[in-house]
């Protein structure tokens, strides 16, 4: 896909998304994704020679190697979501074959999928594309359904399977966050030691955040504080929503309410009402850029999931994010049109008229 036909996939309404200046952070101040990302910054960190060869080799596979930003397609949702629900639309990928292959001929630089799934062809596959095995899971057969995230096996058994990183989720908000954050450090500790790169998504969970009919899961001041939470236990790529909304704080404060801490600043000087700049609140927690911010591509809605998932990587590259981690708008629909969705999102990454703002 080449610019004029990004301008008239996104429509007249997004335009300004592609020459909006930014007027909070500068992008001077940010790290930035670049060819030599790896040696400009976690060359500097405490990352330990193999660690840095898997975070290299991640970014230097697929149709954005050696660009500095990453497109993974991650399919775990068959635990997550359930697998017939997820696969239904699309049944050749209760075949974990299936996710590879897609992930390989869509150009991705890495496939995020489960112990089991990758296991079993592990010996195939492990050296063609980098695995991102993810550890644990929301399991939701419980009944009722809980927000909470379980080991589904060992770092050690992941570094087995020839992983390049290992990926989890931390429900950050919930009433089990605290043992995910050191079940989670403790596993990040590990695979940092045995040579793995570290993905973490940085998700909320709690009743709360939905007030007057308005979801701040997804607002920029609770999703920032994650992601920084996130980096705190040396993630060196965090996974969040792209935030649609903002003031978080606030309205849980609403009321009387003792809720975190905020300075309004957060909502005059560090961002605005523009998509792009709540996105940037997002990767200034991220130690502003120095762990990458790739944000998910969510559910699948049917005709307008290119539109989306265009918008989301525009928004992401113009913040100062390194990529797109989407995976039911690929693999819910034919497996040639999925490849042609990712490598949508992955011309946005290519497309040098796009630039940060």
């Amino acid at each position: 896909m080449n610019y004029e036909q990004m301008i008239d996939l996104i429509g007249k309404e997004n335009e300004a998304l592609l020459s909006y200046t930014s007027s909070t952070v500068k992008k001077d101040l940010l790290h930035l994704p670049s060819p030599h990302f790896t040696d400009t910054v976690f060359a500097e960190s405490n990352r330990n020679i193999q660690t840095l060869k898997s975070i290299s080799s991640l970014f230097n596979h697929g149709r954005l190697q050696g660009s500095g930003y990453l497109s993974i397609l991650p399919i775990d949702q068959g635990i997550e979501h359930s697998a017939g629900a997820s696969f239904a639309p699309n049944p050749m990928y209760f075949d974990p074959e299936n996710i590879i292959k897609l992930a390989i001929e869509g150009g991705c630089n890495a496939v995020a999928t489960t112990f089991g799934g990758l296991a079993m062809i592990a010996r195939k596959y492990a050296h063609k594309i980098p695995f991102i095995v993810k550890i644990n899971h929301n399991e939701l057969l419980t009944y009722p359904n809980k927000h909470d995230q379980v080991m589904f096996g060992s770092v050690k058994d992941a570094w087995n399977l020839g992983a390049t990183a290992v990926g989890a989720t931390i429900y950050f908000g919930s009433q089990e966050s605290d043992r995910q954050i050191i079940e989670v450090s403790k596993a990040f500790e590990e695979a940092h030691e045995l040579g793995m790169a570290t993905i973490l998504w940085c998700y909320l969970r709690n009743s709360a955040f939905v007030k007057d009919g308005k979801d701040y899961h997804v607002s920029a001041d609770l999703t920032g504080q994650a992601n920084h939470l996130g980096v705190t236990i040396q993630a060196d790529i965090i996974k969040q929503k792209l935030p649609t909304i903002n003031g978080g704080y606030k309205a849980l404060n609403m009321g009387g309410s003792s809720y975190g801490k905020l300075d309004e600043r957060m909502y005059t000087q560090l961002a605005t009402d523009n998509p792009i700049d709540l996105c940037r609140y997002q990767v200034l927690n991220c130690y502003m850029g120095r762990a990458g911010l790739i944000n998910s591509g969510g559910a699948s809605t049917g005709e307008s999931d290119t539109k989306e998932a265009v918008l989301t990587a525009i928004i992401n590259k113009r913040a100062g994010g390194m990529g797109l981690i989407s995976g039911r708008k690929a693999f819910q629909r034919s497996f040639n049109d999925g490849i042609e969705l990712l490598q949508d999102i992955q011309d946005v990454y290519l497309e040098k008229q796009i630039t940060v703002a």
